[in-house]
């Protein structure tokens, strides 16, 4: 179960990095657009955390 949780783990953490690239690479981003990727953000660190916990447990 923990090799699950490590590729979970792994997909999610890229999956912020993605996040990340695109913004830091956009010279022209609107508030909608950072909005839209804060929430997705939100959403990805609330599964790292629920997936470090489970890890743990």
């Amino acid at each position: 179960m923990d090799k699950k949780i490590d590729i979970a783990i792994d997909y999610y953490y890229k999956k912020g990095q993605d996040i990340l690239t695109k913004v830091n690479k956009k010279s022209d981003i609107t508030a909608d657009e950072l909005i839209k990727y804060g929430e997705e953000m939100a959403i990805i660190e609330y599964k790292l955390t629920a997936l470090e916990i489970a890890k743990e447990n």
